[in-house]
């Protein structure tokens, strides 16, 4: 999401004047697009601002603001840290980063944070930062209205609110009229955006649909599902279009229910596998990812082995894994005491990579010997003799490149995988 807000801002002051540019010593305006939800994510912002204390030191006129989840919350601390920030804007904010950039030209801390109920920057065309050209995010709508009581995006980026359905389409129509083959609809819960009109209402397996519609040669992602809210409606819009990728990421947090529900999750283990059991049944070859933590509030052994035993039987295809990070204003820290050991937590965070890497390996396995279609999004790492691309379940192919080129479909046939990657060559299979 910081991506696609990133190229929000990007549009705004271009239209001010302001050029991008690759050279951090050639920028008179820094801005530094920040994250809240792990500490480890701070803690990086802070190194990044004392990284560039230089350039304010070599050049006094260089402003250096702090934009996005950051920044709505830790505002005051930020201003006073060693005088490293000129400029704080929250997520909400953006319109304004014109008159705050002007106001620190001429001397003066310049503060926006205030939240809002209604803006989705809906009219403004993003200007793509990305360099491959052929897949780009397109935020469906913003803020959060779940309460987990581990998560401080309701507290920095509000309360939920959906875009309107035909600016969206105007700006995946004009991403593929571009050049573009792939757009991902984001969203801190796509499965609730939800948009009325005139006694209209369009939801979110409707909005899909309207985007897998554009042309067949666009394929189709999003991000992120909630396990309370994803459907069967939802699933069978997914099987139906094969521009729509097979790929859900459906975060778990736990396997255990009691630690589920102190998470507000609003949902059980049980709950998650019926999930799991019909996207299983509705969309057989579909991939499933997820989010883990480790060491939640009271989490004790029992816990942590539900946790394991939901990732062996999901067989989730790649996670994503954190220690559990107590964030300040969330209800987990005002209500619930962090009391699992730092070195506990990290032993079974250990333990949940360990399997998922054996889950993901063999996962990878199971593709040996199959064809799938690939869109190119450019060389391999490796050797500008291979080229590099996804499947529709998300996982990244790499092959002799052939006559083939960027952004075009391919099928290859998968004959070896790494831990991270398959590897295959062209096939001439239809």
């Amino acid at each position: 999401m910081n991506v696609a807000d990133s190229e929000v801002v990007v549009s705004i002051l271009s239209k001010q004047g302001f050029k991008l540019t690759d050279e951090i010593s050639d920028a008179s305006v820094i801005l530094i697009n920040t994250c809240s939800i792990r500490e480890n994510a701070e803690q990086r912002i802070w190194n990044r601002l004392k990284a560039i204390r230089h350039l304010k030191n070599k050049k006094n006129e260089v402003i250096v603001g702090l934009i996005g989840c950051m920044a709505e919350r830790l505002k005051e601390k930020v201003l006073e840290a060693e005088q490293l920030v000129d400029i704080v804007a929250g997520p909400d904010a953006y319109r304004d980063l014109p008159v705050l950039v002007a106001e620190a030209e001429s001397g003066h801390k310049a503060v926006n944070v205030l939240l809002s109920r209604e803006e989705t920057y809906a009219d403004i065309s993003p200007v793509r930062m990305d360099k491959n050209g052929v897949s780009s995010f397109v935020s469906i709508m913003r803020g959060c209205n779940n309460m987990c009581t581990y998560c401080v995006v309701p507290y920095v980026r509000g309360a939920e609110r959906s875009r309107e359905p035909g600016s969206i389409i105007k700006e995946v129509r004009q991403l593929f009229k571009s050049g573009y083959r792939e757009v991902t609809l984001i969203g801190q819960n796509v499965d609730s955006y939800k948009w009325e009109d005139k006694g209209a209402v369009t939801e979110f397996p409707q909005l899909l649909e309207k985007v897998a519609r554009i042309d067949p040669l666009l394929r189709v992602r999003f991000s992120t599902s909630h396990p309370k809210d994803i459907s069967d409606d939802l699933l069978r819009i997914i099987a139906r279009y094969d521009n729509i990728c097979k790929h859900i990421h459906l975060p778990a947090q736990s396997g255990s229910t009691r630690i589920l529900k102190l998470m507000n999750r609003e949902y059980s283990r049980e709950w998650y596998m019926d999930r799991i059991s019909a996207i299983r049944t509705i969309i057989p070859d579909c991939a499933i990812s997820t989010d883990m933590i480790s060491g939640f509030c009271t989490e004790t052994e029992e816990d942590h082995q539900a946790s394991l035993s939901l990732m062996e039987w999901v067989g989730f295809d790649f996670a994503y894994m954190f220690k559990y990070s107590e964030r300040p204003g969330t209800k987990a820290a005002r209500k619930l005491k962090d009391d699992v050991p730092d070195n506990i937590k990290t032993a079974r965070l250990n333990e949940i990579i360990a399997l998922q890497n054996r889950l993901s390996a063999k996962s990878k396995r199971n593709d040996v010997g199959r064809i799938f279609e690939v869109l190119i999004e450019g060389f391999s790492k490796r050797s500008d003799e291979y080229l590099s691309g996804r499947t529709s379940q998300n996982k990244i192919v790499v092959f002799p490149k052939g006559n083939k080129r960027k952004g075009e479909f391919v099928r290859v046939l998968v004959d070896r995988c790494t831990s991270a990657t398959l590897i295959g060559k062209i096939s001439d299979n239809k």
